[in-house]
C-alpha cells in the first residue's frame, strides 16, 4: 500500500472515529435500557435498621433500578421519589379495602391524600389494591378497585394511572400444566374483566422457591433457578418450558383466557429467593435465581414472548418481618446498603 493511500485511509478513520464512538455508546446504552426497563425491585420497610428514603432512592438510581414497588402509602418515600424518574407501584393496605369498597367518597379521599400531591413529580404507574388478599376481604376487592378507578377519572388521571391488585398463585385451582391454569375463586373473573375494560395488568406474585420447597420430588433445583438442563412439554398446547417461572406465569395467562380476559397482561409484582434461613436458602441460590430472572425478563414466556415487567423481592433484608427466618432474608442489600451478593441490572 502506497504512503498516500495509507495516509488517506488513516484520515478517513480519524474522521469517523468520533461517530463510531458515539454509535457504540448509544448501542451499549440501548442494550442497558432494554434490559432494565422491565425490572423493578420491591421496597419493603418492615425493619428498624433500614436507610432513610432519600438514600434508598439514590441506591435505586446508582444501581440502575428503574422501578419500585411500595406496599402502602409512605409520604417520606413519595417525597424522596420526586423528580427521580423511577416508576412506582403504589399499594393500598389490605385493611383499607373494605372502606374503599363501601364508599366512593372514601376512594376519592384516598386519591386526594396519596396521589394528587405527588403525581406531577412522581411516576405512579399502578395502584395495587391490596396484596394477596384472602378470605372475606377478597369480596371487597372489585368494588374498591372500581371506586378508585372512578376517583382517578374524576381527578383527570383515568388511563394514566392503572388500578389493579396483586395476587399469589393461591387464586388458581390448577397451574400445571400451564395450559390448565384456572382461577379458583369466582371473584377473580370479575376482576379480570374489569382489568380488560380499563387496560390495566394483573399483578402476580410468582415464587418458584415455594413450589420447589414443597415439591422436590417433581421439581428440580435447576428448573426452579432458571438454570438450563430441564425441559417440560405442555401436552395441552405443545409449548416447551425450560424453567418453572415461565410455567407459572403462563398458567396465569391461561386462567385469564378462561375468564374471557385474554388481552390482560401480567406484571410479576414479586419474585425472589431467600439467601438464608431455611431449605435451599443460600446466597448462591439467591444470586443465581435473581440474576437469571433479570437476564430472562426481557424475553417473556413461551405463551407471551417479549419483555415481562418484573419486580424482584426485595431491596433489603427486613429484620422485623414475621414468619420463617427466610422471610427476613430476601434482600438484595443489607440495611447498610452493601450488597448481599454481586448482581448486575442491565
Amino acid at each position: 500500500m502506497s504512503p498516500s493511500i495509507l495516509r488517506s485511509k488513516m484520515a478517513v478513520m480519524q474522521a469517523i472515529a468520533p461517530m463510531l464512538a458515539v454509535a457504540l455508546v448509544i448501542g451499549v446504552f440501548a442494550t442497558i435500557l432494554s434490559g432494565v426497563q422491565s425490572i423493578g425491585v420491591c421496597n419493603g420497610v418492615i425493619g428498624n435498621d433500614l436507610p432513610p428514603p432519600r438514600d434508598v432512592v439514590q441506591l435505586y438510581k446508582s444501581s440502575g433500578i428503574s422501578n419500585m414497588r411500595i406496599f402502602t402509602p409512605d409520604s417520606q418515600v413519595m417525597e424522596a421519589l420526586r423528580g427521580s424518574g423511577i416508576g412506582l407501584i403504589l399499594g393500598v393496605a389490605n385493611g383499607d379495602i373494605p372502606s374503599l369498597a363501601a364508599s366512593q367518597a372514601s376512594a376519592a379521599s384516598w386519591i386526594q391524600k396519596n396521589v394528587l400531591p405527588y403525581h406531577s413529580d412522581v411516576k405512579i404507574m399502578y395502584i395495587t389494591v391490596g396484596n394477596e388478599v384472602k378470605d372475606g376481604v377478597a369480596q371487597s376487592l372489585l368494588p374498591a378497585m372500581q371506586n378508585l378507578e372512578g376517583a382517578l377519572v374524576a381527578a383527570g388521571l383515568g388511563g394514566i394511572i392503572k388500578v389493579s391488585t396483586a395476587v399469589s398463585l393461591d387464586v388458581m385451582t390448577n397451574s400445571f400444566p400451564p395450559s390448565m391454569g384456572t382461577f379458583a375463586q369466582p371473584y377473580m373473573s370479575g376482576i379480570a374483566r374489569f382489568l380488560e375494560t380499563t387496560g390495566a395488568p394483573l399483578l402476580a406474585n410468582v415464587y418458584p422457591y415455594f413450589a420447589y420447597r414443597d415439591n422436590q420430588r417433581d421439581i428440580s433445583l435447576n428448573y426452579a433457578l432458571l438454570q438450563p438442563g430441564t425441559t417440560v412439554r405442555d401436552a395441552g398446547n405443545g409449548m416447551v418450558y425450560t424453567n418453572l417461572f415461565d410455567a407459572m406465569v403462563d398458567s396465569i395467562y391461561a386462567a385469564l383466557e378462561k375468564a374471557d380476559a385474554a388481552s390482560v397482561r401480567v406484571v410479576v409484582s414479586e419474585s425472589g429467593w431467600p439467601s438464608a434461613g431455611g431449605f435451599a436458602a443460600s446466597a448462591d441460590n439467591s444470586r443465581t435465581y435473581m440474576q437469571n430472572l433479570i437476564n430472562h425478563a426481557g424475553q417473556g414466556t413461551p405463551k407471551r414472548p417479549g419483555p415481562l415487567e418484573t419486580y424482584l423481592f426485595a431491596m433489603f433484608n427486613e429484620n422485623q418481618k414475621p414468619g420463617d427466618a427466610t422471610e427476613r432474608n430476601y434482600g438484595l442489600f443489607y440495611p447498610n446498603k452493601s450488597p448481599v451478593y454481586p448482581i448486575m441490572f442491565r
